[in-house]
């Protein structure tokens, strides 16, 4: 699987990130399925290991996806928005949080790192809400 993430079309109000679309391709010559809804971390620079767990809402039924070689799949991730300029601040008190990429898991798919191709992802409360694998690129 290959990984691509960018800035959602459709993201709620903010200075922050607000939502990301993640892009799954299946690089290998056979056809796999991919299905459920993702875990997700933010990560820093480093490692994997090295990342925090985001709390995740699950919405939309998960439904099975599957990718023949060279097709895609996608999820949209909604976070907390980050408001205000510069830093920014967090409509609960709490102090913004900034990951320069993700650690996105699917059940039997694995998890991998991705970073975000246009930025990076500026959050609040360390929470996300996560589409079900979606067979058509959501906005």
């Amino acid at each position: 699987m290959k990984l691509r993430a960018y800035q959602a079309a459709r993201r709620p109000a903010g200075t922050g990130t607000g939502a990301v679309v993640v892009e799954f391709t299946n690089v290998s010559k056979q056809p796999c399925i991919v299905r459920g809804h993702p875990s997700v971390a933010g990560a820093g620079n480093e490692s994997t290991q090295r990342s925090t767990a985001l709390k995740v809402t699950r919405t939309g039924s998960p439904s099975t996806v599957r990718l023949a070689p060279r097709a895609r799949a996608w999820v949209k991730l909604t976070f907390v928005q980050v408001q205000g300029e510069g830093p920014g601040y967090c409509l609960s008190g709490a102090k913004p949080s900034v990951y320069p990429a993700l650690v996105i898991g699917l059940p039997r798919s694995g998890t991998h790192r991705v970073a975000l191709t246009d930025g990076r992802i500026a959050e609040c409360d360390n929470k996300v809400t996560a589409t079900a694998v979606l067979a058509v690129k959501p906005s």
